[in-house]
């Protein structure tokens, strides 16, 4: 009996599970099987797309940095360095600025027409209207020698000056040789011409030193410098004082050529001798009057001028027995 019912069973499922599926109306099917169909395939291809998408900006993203890579140099390689082309390239640039050299000489003094320069009455060497204007400039202290004192130079805030400011400090340096201290100075850097010649300054046809400054009251140093290839005169140089008022007011300082005096290793010489113009290497201001404390400068412009009503060849005087050859 076991047996004839397992039969009968397996009769019923096979009719009833296992026959094959109705067909469905022809309206009904095809849409349905259009859009099962379709439907599958947009799911499938937006999938597809969007791993593609993936792969393809990994690929790119691949692509550019292997050319960074390529592009970055390595830390391993140096850079090559053509001595032969940057020497050569130095000689040029040296040769075409003593041809403009060579061509300003034939047409006048400093590249102006000879008219032009006799009928000058003033001229301005240096102003301060850009950064580039504060390059011309050396500025230095008793830091050099083991000192404390500081100096600054930098533009105002106007762009139309220059601040010369800092600290004063008398003390000496610890270092057992030096006794005194306290000193700051600027100082015009010497003019180059091509192959690193040294030029100077022709102020034969004007007798005066014209400045406009604004101080702290402080009195500065002038010192200029003579062009001279002599070694025993390396460090004479010719001074005189510079009185500012202080307070907000701007103040024309005009100081003789004819009153500057000798002056060597800041010493003030017996034999003196008046101060040849058409030689000038460069101009400085020196600061120090043993007064520990801060301090400031500004400075509108440096020139010289020819003052008629000044006809002084020279202030101080001079004994036979102190220089004999101007008595000869």
């Amino acid at each position: 009996m076991s047996s004839i019912h397992k039969l009968l069973t397996g009769i019923y499922i096979h009719k009833n599970f296992l026959r094959p599926r109705a067909a469905l109306p022809p309206f009904v099917g095809s849409h349905c099987v259009d859009y099962s169909s379709s439907s599958l395939q947009k799911k499938v291809t937006s999938v597809d797309r969007a791993s593609q998408q993936g792969k393809t900006e990994e690929g790119l993203q691949g692509h550019d940095h292997k050319e960074v890579a390529l592009d970055a140099p390595s830390p391993d390689r140096t850079p090559e360095v053509s001595f032969d082309k940057a020497i050569r390239d130095e000689a040029i640039e040296h040769f075409r600025r003593l041809k403009d050299e060579i061509v300003a000489h034939l047409r006048g003094p400093d590249g102006r027409p000879l008219q032009e320069v006799i009928m000058e009455q003033a001229r301005v060497v240096w102003q301060f209207r850009e950064k580039e204007d504060l390059d011309k400039w050396i500025v230095t202290s008793d830091k050099t020698i083991g000192g404390r004192s500081e100096i600054f130079l930098k533009m105002s805030k106007n762009n139309r000056s220059a601040l010369l400011y800092g600290t004063l400090s008398s003390e000496p340096p610890q270092d057992g040789d030096s006794r005194q201290s306290g000193y700051c100075a600027m100082i015009s850097r010497i003019p180059r011409g091509a192959f690193e010649r040294k030029l100077s300054y022709d102020w034969s046809q004007f007798n005066t030193l014209y400045l406009r400054v604004r101080g702290d009251g402080r009195p500065w140093m002038v010192n200029i410098r003579q062009d001279t290839e002599f070694i025993q005169r390396k460090n004479q140089m010719y001074s005189y004082f510079m009185f500012t008022r202080g307070g907000p007011y701007w103040q024309e300082v005009k100081i003789p050529f004819s009153k500057f005096f000798f002056s060597n290793q800041g010493r003030v010489r017996d034999v003196q001798g008046p101060l040849v113009l058409d030689k000038i290497s460069s101009i400085g201001f020196t600061l120090s009057d043993k007064v520990d404390g801060p301090f400031f400068l500004e400075i509108d412009f440096i020139g010289v001028f020819t003052d008629p009503a000044h006809t002084e060849e020279f202030a101080y005087e001079n004994s036979p027995v102190l220089n004999p050859r101007l008595f000869r």
